[in-house]
């Protein structure tokens, strides 16, 4: 999701088209937050 955001931030930069900006800024801030948020209520162990 974050590779995702990234490719709609930059193919809205360089085709000058706002929606894609914003939706690459919205995926990228989702994709961040889910990377550290434990989904289900699991903890990450690290031993």
């Amino acid at each position: 999701m974050i590779v995702l955001g990234l490719v709609l931030l930059l193919l809205g930069f360089f085709l000058n088209i706002q929606i894609l900006w914003i939706l690459g800024i919205i995926l990228l801030i989702v994709g961040i937050v889910l990377n550290f948020v434990p989904i289900g209520g699991s903890r990450r162990r690290v031993f």
